[in-house]
């Protein structure tokens, strides 16, 4: 399916589009082992990033929740791409899976976890905490919520910190999977 929204390319940018731009692709998204392509070739932004521009306050709200949930998070890097990936097949989100599956590679997740992990499946892990942080990341996908038990073993293992990132983290990538369905027509 077709792009439902035009990419705004550089030239076409108000003042305040021009800053939530700049903020994505000079940001720390840019730099890195860990990067992908933000743009395309003219410059617009790619994936739920173009989006974004429609409103520069709220955009610049939303990218900034996303570079503290991957940048300034207690999870380890292994945790968050594979909650990401886990929210990414839930949804059926094409863009995030591809992204961050080469993220996931560069932090070390092999290709039978990532499998495991675009199936909808928890992987086999042998990291007793990072085996409870996707037991969370799928009651959070599933139910929405946790059980006591659930909210116990998380805060026990991940700490309060961890956990609310790692909703956090469920939620700001189910509203881009969202807005990519919406905006790019992803997945129709």
């Amino acid at each position: 399916m077709t792009a439902r929204l035009a990419g705004l390319r550089p030239g076409e940018l108000d003042g305040q589009q021009e800053v939530v731009y700049r903020a994505i692709t000079g940001g720390r998204r840019s730099a890195g082992p860990q990067s992908f392509a933000l743009t395309d070739e003219d410059g617009s932004l790619r994936g739920p990033f173009n989006a974004m521009l429609l409103s520069p306050p709220v955009g610049h709200a939303v990218q900034a929740v996303g570079s503290a949930v991957r940048y300034d998070s207690v999870l380890t890097d292994r945790v968050r791409e594979m909650a990401i990936l886990s929210v990414a097949a839930h949804w059926d989100s094409t863009f995030e899976r591809e992204a961050h599956e080469a993220v996931g590679r560069v932090c070390g997740l092999s290709d039978e976890e990532m499998a495991a992990l675009s199936a909808g499946c928890v992987p086999k892990l042998t990291d007793p905490s990072e085996h409870l942080a996707l037991e969370i990341t799928h009651a959070l996908i599933l139910a929405g919520e946790l059980t006591d038990d659930e909210y116990d073993d998380a805060v026990r293992t991940l700490g309060p910190r961890g956990l609310f990132e790692l909703t956090t983290l469920v939620g700001y990538y189910s509203l881009l999977a969202l807005q990519l369905r919406v905006f790019a027509g992803e997945g129709q």
